[in-house]
This record gives C-alpha cells, sequence and structure tokens, in this order.
C-alpha cells in the first residue's frame, strides 16, 4: 500500500479519487498541465456541441476565420497537428459543409482549405463563446494573460520538435 492509499480522502478506497495535497501525482507539472487541458476542452465541449462542432473543428475555424483561405500545410503547422489527423478532421468538415479542399492551381501538391458560407456563420457565436469560456474558467483578465504566457513558454521550450 502506498503512502497515498493509506490516507483518508486519497485514495484509500477503491472508486475513491487518488491525488490531492502531497501525494506523488499532485507533483507532477505534466498532470496538471493534463488534467487542465481537459479541463478546459470539458469546458468547451457542450458550448460546440451546441454549433454542431468538436474542439478539433472549432480550432480549425478560428484559423480559417482569420486567414479565409490557407493550405493544409499551414494548419497542420498552425494546429501543432501531423496530416494524418488534419486530413480526417478536414473530410468531417466538408462534409459538413463547413469547409472547402481544392488543388492550388500553381501546385497541384498543395491543397487550400477555405470556409464556406455556413463556416463563415459560425464565426458570430466566436464572442459569447469565448466570454463563455472565460466565465467558466474562473479567471480574469490579468490571470488568463499570465496563464497564456506560461503556456507559450513550455510549448516553446518543451518537447522533441525543440531539441
Amino acid at each position: 500500500m502506498t503512502q497515498a492509499e493509506g490516507r483518508p480522502g486519497h485514495g484509500s478506497r477503491e472508486g475513491e479519487p487518488v491525488g490531492g495535497p502531497g501525494t506523488e501525482l499532485d507533483e507532477l507539472l505534466c498532470f496538471d498541465l493534463y488534467a487542465a487541458s481537459r479541463a478546459v476542452t470539458a469546458t468547451y465541449r457542450p458550448l460546440l456541441g451546441e454549433l454542431g462542432l468538436t474542439y478539433p473543428q472549432y480550432l480549425v475555424l478560428v484559423v480559417l476565420w482569420e486567414r479565409r483561405e490557407c493550405s493544409i500545410g499551414y494548419l497542420a503547422e498552425s494546429l501543432r497537428l501531423d496530416h494524418g489527423t488534419l486530413t480526417p478532421l478536414l473530410r468531417r468538415m466538408e462534409q459538413a459543409g463547413l469547409v472547402r479542399r481544392v488543388r492550388s492551381a500553381e501546385d497541384e501538391r498543395r491543397v487550400l482549405v477555405s470556409l464556406t458560407e455556413k463556416g463563415t456563420g459560425l464565426s458570430d457565436h466566436r464572442e459569447a463563446l469565448s466570454c463563455q469560456i472565460t466565465e467558466s474558467l474562473g479567471l480574469d483578465a490579468a490571470q488568463v494573460e499570465t496563464l497564456r504566457d506560461l503556456l507559450r513558454v513550455v510549448t516553446r521550450t518543451g518537447g522533441p520538435a525543440s531539441h
């Protein structure tokens, strides 16, 4: 039995949550990042569900609302997704009438992605969605900015791509 398992309120019985102050899991930064990521995504899920979107689809739309049209390579780089993940996602979005994919006239190897009228129309929900998410997180504007800055430092300096 581990130290955490023997303490009340720290997973001492089957079905109880494990973790919390003083546990080994509590000391792992990676776990806090993972749990925070899941919490934020779970906050988005019902709001995006009302629009018929998944979180990754929403991220694609955010890029396209800004750019209007871009290559799959640009989307993959912006979203930090590989082509094998992005291609089926874009296929589903095209089937849903949100985007269209066409081969570039200048270079047939490049596929360009652009918004349809339906995809463009969803941008009307962007501001309300952002306000709801910020409110749900319980952070003020300064905390959001600090957190974003710290996460960007981690993203820039961490992972295999940076070494």
